[in-house]
C-alpha cells in the first residue's frame, strides 16, 4: 500500500500548494483532493519528519534525491537561504519513468533562478538533474545506478563520491531508498536522525510499502 502522508507542501503566490499521490479512501488525501480555493486548512508551524538540515553533518555538496512525488519536500528546501548557507552546491535529482512525469521542471530550471528573493543563490549553487528510466531523455537511469556507477558525479563535474563532502536526503519509493541505503552503508556513511546528525537522511513517512 502507499503512504497516506502528503509528500509535501509549499507556499506560492496564490497560497498553499500540495503535491501528493491520491490514496483511494485515504483519510487525508481523499479529502485534500476535493478542496477548493478559499477553503480553510489548518497547518502547524513546526516542521516534522527527518528531512531537516539539522539532521545532517556539515559538508560541501547536498544531494536531494527523490522519485515521483518524493520531489515535494525539496521544493521548500531549494527556496530556503539556509540550504545555500550550509552547502556550497545543492543538487536536486528527480527520477521518474517518463518525461511527462517531471513535475515542476519549469519552476526548477526557469522560475527559481529568476526568483527575486532566492534567485541569485539558486543560480549560483543549485543544479537540477532530472532523470528518466523508460524513454530517451537528457539523463537516463535509476538514481541508484547513476550514483553507484559514478555517472552522476561525472555529469556534475565532480571528481567522484566523497564521504567527507557529500551529504544526502532521500525521499521516494521503497526500492530507491533501500538501494541507496545499502550503497551508503557500504561506503561508511551514517544515517542521521533528530539529535544525531549523519551523512544521509530518509523521509520514512513517504516510503511506499
Amino acid at each position: 500500500m502507499k503512504s497516506e502522508s502528503v509528500a509535501g507542501m509549499r507556499r506560492n503566490s496564490h497560497g498553499l500548494e500540495f503535491f501528493s499521490i491520491k490514496v483511494p479512501n485515504g483519510p487525508l488525501t481523499s479529502r485534500l483532493q476535493h478542496l477548493h480555493a478559499g477553503d480553510e486548512v489548518l497547518v502547524g508551524r513546526k516542521p516534522t519528519g527527518t528531512l531537516l538540515l539539522d539532521n545532517l553533518r556539515d559538508g560541501r555538496n547536498l544531494f536531494l534525491l527523490g522519485t515521483g512525488t518524493g520531489l515535494a519536500p525539496y521544493l521548500s528546501l531549494v527556496k530556503d537561504p539556509e540550504t545555500y548557507e550550509r552547502f556550497e552546491r545543492v543538487i536536486l535529482v528527480h527520477g521518474v519513468r517518463f518525461t511527462a512525469d517531471l513535475a515542476y521542471s519549469d519552476f526548477l530550471s526557469r522560475d527559481l533562478p529568476n526568483d527575486e528573493l532566492i534567485g541569485e543563490l539558486a543560480s549560483a549553487q543549485l543544479t537540477y538533474y532530472p532523470t528518466v528510466t523508460r524513454e530517451p531523455a537528457l539523463h537516463n537511469g535509476r538514481i541508484s545506478t547513476l550514483l553507484e556507477s559514478g555517472k552522476l558525479h561525472a555529469d556534475l563535474g565532480l571528481p567522484g563520491f566523497d564521504p567527507a563532502a557529500d551529504r544526502f536526503m532521500l525521499c521516494g519509493s521503497e526500492a530507491m531508498i533501500a538501494d541507496l541505503r545499502k550503497i551508503f552503508v557500504a561506503r561508511g556513511l551514517s544515517e542521521g536522525a533528530t539529535g544525531e546528525p549523519g551523512d544521509f537522511v530518509i523521509e520514512k513517512a513517504f516510503v511506499e510499502k
